[in-house]
């Protein structure tokens, strides 16, 4: 550990029982994207105390604090605040027994099943840090919580609401996620690190008639069981062997009783890409494999595809993320890794994209190391351990936090303290 990362670091131990507080407290109460009100409260109020310039509400919930501290390079640290509609499951003594009224006008259960709590609790926890040693280090650093990650709409909203003339222009933009790995890993990656994302909803017409007389329909449900079987071939017979892709089908829906053959159905999927290209052959294929099935059977209307929400690829740039990754490897020792690709997607590189410059993103490990080793050695991991969005997920409380704080401000102090 460098003295200025010693000196900024020292701090921690002072104020790790009040963030171990706020982050269960953050968890027992998540909120839903663009509804993260008493979220995006906590944070302002941290900050405006630890005496950053603020300034909330941008994009509906998000919040920025500034911190500027002498001439230097200017570093923003991201964290995103919002839950998912997911019933919690993981026993803890501070799990969550929220529900809110979803779009539909139903009561759904929500937890943050992604970790979210973690990124806002080590991002407080760093702000707090640089404000107590800010003669360790020079420059202006800006705290960002960014509303509706999981929408995927969140940063845009930021972005639409004036984000890149509210905010000073950063250097170079830093953010980090928890995810299943062992608690005290810290891992980056240069160049493709998340994927692209695209979710479309596939409608899909026929004819209906009485279940009985199947000869009078052109029947949809049929129409939506090929279209799924034959988008399996698109990674495994149109892809390379080598080309990463997912297609994903989560959900299918047609007709209102066993006797009743419909006139439509509904197909939604995901697609998960690394890159232009292969994104595009991807939702290509789909499209030509929803319009020809639909013709081969009959059908008398044309398909409907809609794009119901997309992430960019998050694409680490190369000199930041050597800069970074030195100096995890000199402060973390052999807890510092090359991570592997993720088939996770953000909406986080909006944010740098839209002030035009460099970015990277890595990610921290929050699962009991003892129980990470023990699948590991058993070769059960993708059994035994909890993943993002899972409503077991629920990252270790430490050595995650402290991960998380000492990743971000290492991160940061490798500009600011230079």
């Amino acid at each position: 550990m460098t003295d200025r990362n010693a000196a900024v670091l020292s701090g921690l131990a002072g104020i790790r029982s009040d963030l171990e507080d706020l982050y269960r407290d953050l968890h027992r109460h998540p909120e839903l994207g663009l509804r993260e009100h008493r979220t995006a409260k906590k944070a302002s109020d941290a900050l405006r105390e630890l005496g950053y310039e603020v300034t909330d509400g941008i994009g509906g919930t998000g919040v920025i604090g500034v911190l500027a501290n002498g001439d230097g390079p200017t570093v923003m640290a991201r964290a995103d605040m919002d839950a998912l509609p997911v019933r919690e499951q993981t026993g803890l003594p501070y799990s969550s027994t929220v529900t809110l009224t979803g779009p539909d006008g139903t009561e759904q259960p929500v937890m943050h099943a992604c970790g979210h709590d973690v990124h806002v609790t080590a991002l407080l926890g760093c702000a707090q840090l640089m404000t107590r040693a800010k003669d360790a280090w020079r420059g202006t650093f800006v705290a960002l919580f960014q509303p509706s990650e999981e929408n995927g709409d969140g940063a845009q909203a930021m972005i639409d609401d004036g984000l890149t003339a509210r905010a000073p222009r950063p250097d170079v933009v830093l953010a980090q996620h928890v995810l299943p790995y062992p608690a005290g890993y810290v891992g980056t990656r240069p160049g493709s690190f998340l994927s692209a994302a695209d979710s479309l909803r596939v409608t899909v017409h026929g004819r209906g008639a009485h279940g009985s007389m199947p000869q009078a329909a052109v029947d949809p449900v049929v129409m939506a069981a090929m279209i799924v079987v034959r988008l399996q071939t698109i990674v495994s017979r149109e892809l390379a062997a080598i080309t990463p892709a997912v297609v994903t089908v989560g959900s299918i829906h047609a007709g209102t009783g066993p006797n009743v053959i419909p006139d439509s159905a509904v197909i939604e999927l995901n697609v998960r890409t690394y890159d232009d290209a292969t994104r595009s052959q991807v939702l290509k294929a789909i499209a030509r494999i929803v319009r020809t099935e639909s013709e081969a059977s009959g059908s008398p209307k044309a398909p409907e595809i809609e794009r119901t929400a997309a992430f960019p690829p998050t694409v680490n740039d190369e000199e930041t993320t050597r800069r970074v990754a030195e100096a995890f490897a000199a402060h973390f020792g052999d807890d510092a890794h090359t991570i592997d690709l993720q088939t996770a997607s953000e909406d986080m590189s909006e944010i740098p994209q839209a002030f035009g410059v460099p970015f990277t993103y890595w990610g921290i490990g929050g699962i009991d190391a003892e129980l990470y080793a023990e699948a590991a050695k058993k070769g059960t991991i993708a059994q035994d351990v909890p993943v993002n969005h899972s409503p077991a997920f629920a990252p270790v409380v430490q050595p995650t936090l402290d991960t998380g704080v000492s990743a971000m401000t290492v991160a940061a102090l490798a500009w600011l303290g230079s």
